[in-house]
């Protein structure tokens, strides 16, 4: 960019020093970040593979109302969240199914959205209709979480209970697919963390779509570039996303950010 744009030759060399010299400004906010996200009521988080010093590792990326979290390791274990929460309990979590982000908050809310494509593949290459019973259902479940804020609470909470009398139903069905059963036990392990959103009308997603969002640029880069040589690298890179990102949620210019953060 910097050759195509102003005809000036930088070396990696260069690059390098540049980003080791920029890096404070960029960590002071991050740590801003992470401080808000340690209050948080509500936590979103999730995960993506790269490579980093040669190895499998992972960017963890956390999201509550006022902040985005990135955050590189080498591991994809439960510590890693523990670490970053530093022994706050958010009311709720919402993630994928994965263990590692079980019961890192009072509540938990199931990520609806992966578990409407697993049905969704059930429902193709199954031979029951079980899995179209459940498809309706999530239609239901995902109607109600988009227009959740303009319901009053007696609404919202009649609307859970015959949502959770269907479930219950279909949770009972007796099915010899075993694409169709798979999915009814994945399901039947959830049935507790499918509704929380309903505990917390306009607080709580019902899906974690919107942090799978915020992870979709750091899956491209991993394609282009195949992961980083040094951690420190990887670490950079993540608090440069956090400040980004974070400034984001405030309507903030993104170049701009950057600016300030280096001025």
């Amino acid at each position: 960019m910097f050759r195509d744009a102003f005809g000036l030759i930088v070396s990696e060399g260069g690059l390098m020093n540049m980003f080791m010299r920029s890096h404070a400004g960029f960590k002071s906010e991050a740590d801003k970040a992470k401080a808000v996200l340690r209050e948080a009521r509500v936590v979103a988080s999730d995960e993506t593979g790269v490579r980093i010093e040669g190895t499998n590792s992972y960017h963890w990326v956390f999201h509550c109302k006022d902040a985005v979290v990135h955050q590189p390791d080498y591991s994809r274990a439960a510590r890693v969240v523990e670490e970053m929460m530093d022994g706050h309990t958010p009311n709720v979590w919402i993630s994928d199914r994965y263990s590692a982000q079980q019961k890192h908050g009072a509540a938990h809310q199931t990520c609806l959205a992966h578990l409407a494509r697993d049905t969704a593949f059930a429902l193709e290459h199954g031979s029951d209709d079980l899995p179209l019973r459940f498809k309706l259902w999530f239609g239901k479940a995902f109607d109600l979480a988009r227009d959740i804020a303009s319901f009053a609470a007696s609404t919202i909470a009649s609307k859970k209970r015959e949502l959770e009398k269907q479930l219950a139903a279909l949770l009972a069905v007796a099915t010899g697919c075993d694409l169709a059963r798979q999915l009814q036990a994945k399901i039947r392990r959830a049935c507790d963390q499918l509704l929380t959103f309903c505990d917390y009308p306009g607080e709580v997603d019902a899906t974690n779509n919107g942090l799978e969002r915020k992870l979709r640029p750091c899956v491209i880069q991993r394609k282009v570039t195949n992961g980083y040589r040094a951690m420190w690298a990887a670490q950079a890179e993540a608090d440069v996303r956090t400040t980004v990102d974070t400034a984001r949620l405030k309507g903030a210019n993104p170049f701009q950010t950057i600016l300030d953060t280096l001025a």
